[in-house]
């Protein structure tokens, strides 16, 4: 890794732990260079505004959720089994890190068009991984024929719905309806579900 790479990222994970902490409105670039100890021309450089660095720590933080999502899969062999597990792999890390899903989820709404861009582009990365297996479901004749494109973001639709709902009002993490959600979203595919996961 380059040294200019390396600063970059040094400057991203600063200004992760800053958002995480006090939010995008709240948090002002001085704060994240002032995390860095570099100097402010040296985090100009890499980041000219404060929009193009939050969407960075975005990017880094939806790139460990899809990591962690293909590393679940692979404690399966069936394809509707990988798909659930890369989905419930992601509720159950947004659960463990509400300052990070308010990041991920919320914190950048009044940021407008920009915002909903990045925050489309960042769901279409987990939808993809989902729909890869739901692919092979289908063509395994696992689950009923369906579009995995359509499936998938209807998974992730009720995934963004539980999270957000957390987010607003408390109460438990949602990776705590993952058994309902399971049923729920792998029986609109299959009314062999708990035979393909293992629950029956």
């Amino acid at each position: 890794m380059s040294t200019s790479a390396i600063t970059r990222d040094r400057i991203i994970h600063a200004a992760e732990t800053v958002f995480a902490d006090k939010g995008y409105h709240d948090t002002l670039v001085d704060e994240v260079v002032s995390a860095t100890n570099l100097s402010k021309g040296g985090v100009y450089f890499h980041f000219p505004s404060k929009e193009p660095l939050f969407f960075a720590v975005l990017d880094r933080l939806a790139s460990r959720l899809v990591s962690s999502a293909e590393d679940a899969t692979g404690n399966h062999s069936s394809p509707i089994a990988k798909a659930n597990a890369a989905l419930i792999s992601v509720l159950a890390n947004l659960s463990k890190h509400k300052r990070l899903a308010k990041l991920l989820m919320l914190q950048g709404y009044s940021m407008g068009n920009s915002f909903e861009h990045k925050r489309i582009e960042i769901f279409e990365r987990f939808s993809g991984v989902i729909e890869r297996h739901l692919r092979h479901a289908i063509d395994s004749g696992e689950v009923n024929d369906a579009d995995p494109a359509v499936a998938a973001r209807i998974w992730l639709g009720a995934l963004n719905e539980l999270v957000i709902h957390w987010l607003y009002s408390g109460g438990a993490a949602p990776v705590a309806s993952q058994q309902l959600l399971r049923r729920v979203l792998i029986g609109g595919l299959t009314d062999s579900n708990s035979h393909v996961l293992g629950t029956r």
